[in-house]
C-alpha cells in the first residue's frame, strides 16, 4: 500500500470530517479511497461508450401522462435484451418511481435510457452505470442462448 500526505485548509477538513462520520466512514483514508474511485469511475464514463456495462435508470414519472406507462413499457419490450429487471412503486395518487436494471454494451444502454428520460412526462432520471469486465475467458449457452460472465472494472 502506498501512502501520501495532503494539506486541507481547516474549514474544508471540518466539512471532510462532518462528511466522513455522516457516511460512517472508519477513517479519513476509507473515504479518501471512495472518492478517488468514484472520480476515477466518472472520468471513465466521460469517455466514449465502449464495451459492456451494468447500469441502474431510475426515474419518476406522472402517470396520468396521456399512454406514458404504455410507451415506458414499450420501450422496456423494444430493449427487452436489456432490460434485466424493473421495479415499479406509486409514490402518491400521480406520480410513479421506475428502477430499471440493464445490462449490455454501454453505447446501446446509454441510448435507451436517453431515450425512455426524453419521453414527456418523464421526471428525474438517472442512469447509473459501472463498467464490465469479462470475467471468464470462456463463453457458453445458457438455454440455448450464448452467455458470458462479467465482473465489475476495478
Amino acid at each position: 500500500m502506498e501512502r501520501f500526505t495532503i494539506s486541507l485548509d481547516d474549514s474544508l477538513a471540518q466539512q471532510f470530517d462532518q462528511l466522513i462520520a455522516q457516511r460512517g466512514y472508519a477513517n479519513r483514508s476509507e473515504a479518501v479511497r471512495d472518492l478517488i474511485r468514484g472520480a476515477i469511475e466518472g472520468d471513465r464514463q466521460r469517455l466514449p461508450p465502449a464495451g459492456n456495462c451494468v447500469g441502474i435508470l431510475s426515474y419518476t414519472y406522472d402517470h396520468h401522462e396521456r399512454l406514458l406507462a404504455d410507451r415506458l413499457t414499450g420501450l422496456q419490450h423494444e430493449h427487452h435484451d436489456l432490460t434485466v429487471a424493473a421495479m415499479h412503486s406509486h409514490l402518491d395518487h400521480a406520480n410513479c418511481v421506475e428502477a430499471v436494471i440493464l445490462q449490455g454494451l454501454t453505447a446501446d444502454v446509454r441510448q435507451f435510457a436517453d431515450a425512455l428520460m426524453a419521453e414527456r412526462g418523464v421526471h428525474h432520471g438517472q442512469l447509473n452505470l459501472i463498467a464490465l469486465k469479462a470475467d471468464h475467458p470462456h463463453s457458453h449457452t445458457h438455454d440455448g442462448q450464448p452467455h458470458r460472465h462479467y465482473g465489475p472494472v476495478s
